[in-house]
């Protein structure tokens, strides 16, 4: 169901890779409620996956950026307005990478170099994409910037990794960068904390099966979809949350609050 809130509205969406990913099913989410926008990838992730369809699908053009190179990134931003013909109003953040899950390191036994890789393109990303639309004045008033994030910024998940400090990382440059961005151009920023999602990336983690079984089970809506992910994303660039910043938004069926299920304590009785 689309309800027109986004009639007007011009943004840029980072990481949409396949349909399964969030930031391809909040594109289309977008375009339904009358957003334009530009999509942008990392030129090897785009080699991957299937953008060029998402582009046609919502007649949006795409502008390849490696979000941990500033150069890349005010291409993007100058480009992105010409394009859609004036300032931006909503940004998504849908970037997230560790080598050391990938290349099955475990947390104890970190290879730096990846670990440094990894909180550049997952979270110092973040902090580049907002200076450049600060500095260049690219977002208009009462813009929305959105990050997506994961519950393990605040608890434990062994086999999430590196990834967990990314995350937290992530988080606190989305309550510094709010403020700045807050008072000086009113545009609010939060992250969206989201259940265990059967994307490229979510899959990649060890033993994620399972625990995706139990989040549904410890949740008492049961874990939160890409496209329930994608439907909140959009209430947070519409004007309907105009005062909504500086949060960690928990979007997970009620997984954060719960301390143990029903469920879960019957598979122990």
């Amino acid at each position: 169901m689309a309800y027109n809130l986004l009639k007007g509205k011009r943004g840029i969406i980072f990481g949409a890779l396949d349909e399964n990913s969030i930031a391809w099913k909040t594109a289309e989410r977008v375009h339904e409620e009358g957003g334009t926008f530009v999509l942008t990838n990392a030129p090897i992730a785009m080699r991957m996956g299937s953008i060029k369809q998402l582009a046609e699908k919502t007649n949006a053009q795409i502008i390849p950026a490696d979000a941990t190179n500033l150069e890349d990134l005010e291409k993007l931003v100058e480009e992105s307005m010409e394009i859609l013909g004036g300032k931006i109003d909503f940004v998504l953040h849908s970037i997230g990478m560790s080598i050391n899950v990938r290349k099955g390191r475990a947390y104890t036994d970190q290879n730096y170099d990846w670990t440094h890789k990894g909180l550049d393109v997952s979270a110092m990303s973040f902090h580049r994409v907002m200076q450049t639309l600060h500095k260049k004045d690219a977002m208009n008033e009462w813009g929305s910037i959105v990050a997506l994030t994961y519950m393990a910024a605040q608890r434990v998940f062994p086999d999430y990794n590196d990834m967990a400090d990314n995350k937290a990382y992530l988080e606190s440059v989305a309550r510094s960068f709010g403020y700045f961005f807050g008072k000086d151009r009113k545009v609010r920023v939060n992250t969206i904390s989201q259940s265990p999602t059967p994307t490229t990336a979510g899959k990649g983690v060890k033993g994620f099966d399972a625990f995706i079984n139990y989040a549904e089970k410890m949740s008492p809506l049961g874990n939160a979809t890409a496209l329930e992910c994608a439907d909140y994303t959009v209430t947070l660039f519409s004007d309907l949350t105009k005062k909504v910043t500086l949060q960690n938004l928990f979007h997970d069926g009620g997984f954060s609050n719960v301390g143990v299920s029903q469920e879960v304590i019957e598979k122990f009785e």
